[in-house]
C-alpha cells in the first residue's frame, strides 16, 4: 500500500527529469542553431567535407577559401576544421588569440610514436609543454648553443662539396646528397656521432623515411571518426604504427646507452641527460629525452634538406637569379676555397634568395593544425572548443593583394624589405609564428645559408645535357613536408 502511495510521486518526478532534459536540450540545440558560424560549403552526410580535399590539401582548400571566403568552416567526418586564408586571419589566430589556440588535436599515429605526446612539437598544451619548450629554446637552440655547432656546420658542407665534385656518375643526385648533409649535421648535434653506411646507418635511415610517411600520410580513420577505430586495426596502420614506435624506442634507447656518462659533451642528449641528472624539479625524465631528440631528428633533417633542394632547384629554374647570387657570393668568397659562417653576414641577396624559395616552395603548407581551447568570437565568427584550426600559410604567401606577380620566383622583393621569416610578418609565415611556432629557426637557417653558399661558390649546376629548364619537375608531393616528387639530378661543374 505504501509503494502505490509512492507511485505516483516517482511518476511525477520521472516525467519532471524528462521536461527538464528535453528543454536543455532544446535550448542548447536552439542556442547553438542561433551562434554565427563562418560560412561552410555544403556537407555529405557523415564525411561532411572530406570529399572536398583532394591529394594537395592546400591547394584545395586555397579554391575554397577563393569561394567561401578568408574563414571556412569544415567539417571532416566529425571533426570541426576552421580554414585560415588570409594574413589578417592568421593574426588573429596566432597573435591575438595565441593563447585560446596553442593546443594541439590529438593524433592517434602522432601521439604513439612520440611517447604519447612528451615531445615540443605534437604535445598538449600544459604546464608540461611550456617547462620542455623552454629548456629546448634555452638550453638546446639558443643564439649561443647555435654557433658553438658551427664547426659542424661548416665540416658536414666541406662534406657535401666533397661528394658534388667527386660523385660516382657523371650525374649527381642532390636529393641524396643534400638529405645526407642534414642527418650528419643533427646527428652530430644530437647525438655526438653519424650513422654512416652499414646495419646502424642503414637502419636509422629506413627508420627516418617509415617515421616521414606515418606522421605524413597516415590520418588515423579514429581521428575522423572515434566510433570507427575498429578500422585502423583491419586496415593494419595500428600494427605499423605499433611496429615503428618500437624500431623507434628501440634506436634511442641504443642512442642514450651509448652516450658516455663521464665524458662532458656538447651534443642535446648528452645536455638532457645532464639537466635530468641535476635539477630534481625538471619534467625532463627518459621518455622525455627520447621525446625531444625525435622532434629534433625529424624536424632538423627532412625539413631542411627539402627547403634547400627546392631553393636550388628554383636557381636552376631561374638562370639571371642564380647568376646574380653567384656573382655576389663569389665576390665576397674571393680567393677563398670555401665559405665560412663569418662571410654569411655580408650576403643580402642569398638572404633574399632563401626566402623567396620559401615563399614560394612553402615545406609545410598547413603548418602544424592547432586546436581552440575555449569558445571564443572571432572576427565576428562564433568558435567553438575543440575546433581544429588549419592556416594556409602556402595560399597566404601567394596572395596578390599581399605579394606583386606571386608566382614568380623574385628574391629582389625581400631586399630592403623588414618582412622576416621569425613570426611577426603574417603575409609570410615559413616557420610558423605564437607559442607553437618553430623554435628551431635560427638552427634550420645556418644550415641552409652556409651549405646554399658554398654550393654556389663552388659549382655551376646545370640539368643533364638535353633537359630544358621547362623540363624540370616542379611538382610537390604532400606529406609532413611539401617534398619534390621528383629527385633533383644535375651536372654540377667546378667554378675556375
Amino acid at each position: 500500500m505504501k509503494m502505490l502511495e509512492q507511485y505516483p510521486l516517482f511518476l511525477y518526478f520521472l516525467s519532471l527529469s524528462f521536461v527538464t532534459i528535453f528543454l536543455y536540450k532544446w535550448l542548447t540545440l536552439k542556442k547553438t542553431a542561433l551562434k554565427n558560424l563562418p560560412p561552410s560549403p555544403p556537407k555529405l552526410p557523415i564525411i561532411g567535407n572530406l570529399h572536398q580535399i583532394g591529394p594537395e590539401p592546400h591547394i584545395s582548400l586555397r579554391a575554397l577559401a577563393q569561394k567561401y571566403g578568408p574563414l571556412i568552416l569544415l567539417k571532416l567526418g566529425s571533426v570541426p576544421v576552421l580554414v585560415v586564408s588570409s594574413a589578417d586571419a592568421a593574426r588573429e589566430i596566432l597573435k591575438t588569440n595565441d593563447l585560446v589556440f596553442s593546443d594541439r588535436p590529438y593524433s592517434t599515429v602522432t601521439s604513439r610514436i612520440s611517447y604519447n605526446g612528451r615531445d615540443v612539437a605534437f604535445a598538449r598544451y600544459s604546464e608540461y609543454w611550456r617547462q620542455v619548450k623552454s629548456t629546448c629554446v634555452t638550453h638546446l637552440l639558443s643564439s649561443r648553443r647555435v654557433h658553438s655547432f658551427h664547426n659542424v656546420r661548416e665540416e658536414e658542407v666541406a662534406l657535401l662539396i666533397q661528394n658534388i665534385e667527386c660523385p660516382h656518375s657523371k650525374l649527381v643526385n642532390l636529393s641524396d646528397l643534400l638529405a645526407e648533409l642534414t642527418q650528419n649535421v643533427v646527428c652530430r648535434v644530437a647525438f655526438g656521432r653519424k650513422y654512416e653506411s652499414g646495419h646502424k646507418g642503414d637502419s636509422y635511415k629506413k627508420l627516418l623515411e617509415e617515421i616521414m610517411k606515418l606522421a605524413g600520410y597516415s590520418r588515423s580513420m579514429e581521428d575522423y571518426f572515434p566510433l570507427l577505430g575498429w578500422v585502423d586495426w583491419l586496415s593494419g596502420l595500428k600494427g605499423e604504427v605499433e611496429k615503428a614506435a618500437n624500431e623507434i624506442d628501440a634506436f634511442l634507447e641504443g642512442v642514450l646507452r651509448d652516450q658516455p656518462s663521464t665524458t662532458a659533451s656538447n651534443n642535446f642528449v648528452s645536455i638532457l641527460l645532464e639537466i635530468q641528472n641535476t635539477d630534481a624539479g625538471s619534467s625532463i625524465d627518459r621518455e622525455c629525452i627520447k621525446a625531444i631528440i625525435l622532434d629534433m631528428f625529424v624536424g632538423g633533417t627532412e625539413t631542411t634538406s627539402t627547403t634547400l633542394e627546392w631553393t636550388i632547384a628554383a636557381l636552376i629554374k631561374n638562370p639571371k637569379v642564380m647568376s646574380k647570387l653567384q656573382n655576389e657570393v663569389r665576390e665576397i668568397g674571393k680567393g677563398k676555397s670555401k665559405i665560412l659562417e663569418g662571410d654569411l653576414v655580408k650576403m643580402y641577396y642569398l638572404k633574399a634568395v632563401m626566402k623567396e624559395s620559401m615563399r614560394l616552395y612553402f615545406i609545410a603548407p598547413l603548418l602544424s593544425p592547432r586546436e581552440a581551447r575555449q569558445d571564443l568570437k572571432l572576427m565576428g565568427y562564433d568558435i567553438r572548443s575543440g575546433t581544429q584550426v588549419l592556416i594556409n600559410a602556402w595560399a597566404i604567401a601567394r596572395d596578390p593583394s599581399l605579394w606583386d606577380n606571386p608566382e614568380e620566383f623574385r628574391p629582389e622583393r625581400f631586399l630592403n624589405s623588414p618582412i622576416d621569416y621569425k613570426g611577426l610578418h603574417f603575409e609570410y609565415l615559413p616557420f610558423g609564428a605564437g607559442r607553437r611556432g618553430c623554435p628551431g629557426i635560427q638552427f634550420a637557417m645556418a644550415v641552409n645559408e652556409l651549405a646554399l653558399a658554398n654550393v654556389v661558390h663552388k659549382f655551376d649546376i646545370k640539368l643533364p645535357d638535353g633537359e630544358r629548364l621547362e623540363d624540370l619537375d616542379m611538382t610537390g608531393v604532400f606529406g609532413l613536408t611539401l617534398s619534390r616528387k621528383s629527385p633533383l639530378l644535375v651536372v654540377a661543374t667546378p667554378h675556375v
